[in-house]
């Protein structure tokens, strides 16, 4: 499997996650009243202050709103800044054939990537034209497989869909619809060490046994923790930061942007 340049498997490695960029073929797109290029550029400004040399950038997700290769060509063009190594997956919302098309001359889709001591493996959760999420018999094999080529790595998952109940009740018919089948291949690997996932908008950080369970806000608007019916959060776009060190350990954070206001235009619908 392909390993990242300057990853040494004693050294601690730095991993950027930006989910839910959201973006549409026209530039100035708004998602529920939110100009989500224009946030997306701020939050990756951040970025670029707060994480000098990042060893691997994640997009977990829901890179477009309308599935435009155009969108998808202007998030690689914008994240292209970070100066690092790459990886994407499709959301709900991602035309599968349009992000080949814009990454046919790269290895950002590429769903397995060996980084310092530590294994990520990159699953595909999407249903065409649908909003929740399932791992087919493919995907789980895939996972199944790179955990078992690599019992002397850790090993971060990822995927869009969120795989347990994160306590908005809006939100749970939409997140993955097998997750029993995802938990049932992570249980036999002692290895696995952590969950990443977007599509909820929103922080979150819980352990489940040895695992931890973990997911970002999106670089545009954010849902409001705890809801109970569809709700847009006044909280601002972030990215989440993880070091993985060679022991197994992870640190993480959020670090959200400043001076956003925008306001919700709740006419939108299918976010």
């Amino acid at each position: 499997m392909p390993s990242a340049p300057n990853s040494a498997a004693d050294s601690p490695v730095l991993l950027v996650q930006l989910s839910d960029s959201h973006l549409f073929a026209e530039a100035a797109g708004k998602l529920l009243g939110m100009d989500t290029q224009d946030s997306l550029q701020q939050v990756l400004d951040r970025v670029l202050q707060e994480q000098p040399q990042i060893d691997l950038m994640l997009a977990t997700g829901d890179l477009s709103q309308d599935g435009s290769q155009a969108s998808y060509e202007r998030f690689r063009q914008m994240t292209a800044a970070l100066a690092a190594p790459a990886r994407w997956f499709p959301g709900n919302h991602d035309d599968v054939p349009a992000m080949q098309a814009a990454c046919a001359d790269s290895d950002l889709l590429e769903p397995v990537i060996d980084l310092g001591n530590w294994r990520i493996i990159l699953l595909d959760s999407s249903i065409p034209g649908a909003v929740p999420g399932y791992l087919d018999q493919q995907q789980l094999a895939l996972l199944e497989r790179a955990l078992g080529e690599a019992p002397e790595r850790h090993h971060l998952i990822c995927l869009h869909h969120h795989p347990v109940s994160i306590g908005c009740r809006w939100m749970e018919p939409i997140g993955l619809r097998n997750p029993e089948a995802l938990f049932a291949v992570l249980e036999r690997f002692s290895q696995v060490r952590a969950l990443l996932w977007g599509h909820i908008h929103q922080e979150f950080d819980r352990q489940r046994e040895a695992v931890r369970l973990l997911a970002s806000p999106s670089t545009c608007v954010q849902f409001a923790p705890g809801s109970e019916e569809f709700q847009v959060d006044t909280t601002a776009p972030g990215y989440r930061w993880l070091r993985l060190y060679a022991d197994g350990r992870l640190d993480t954070g959020v670090s959200r942007v400043t001076g956003i206001e925008f306001e919700v235009d709740y006419t939108v619908k299918g976010y």
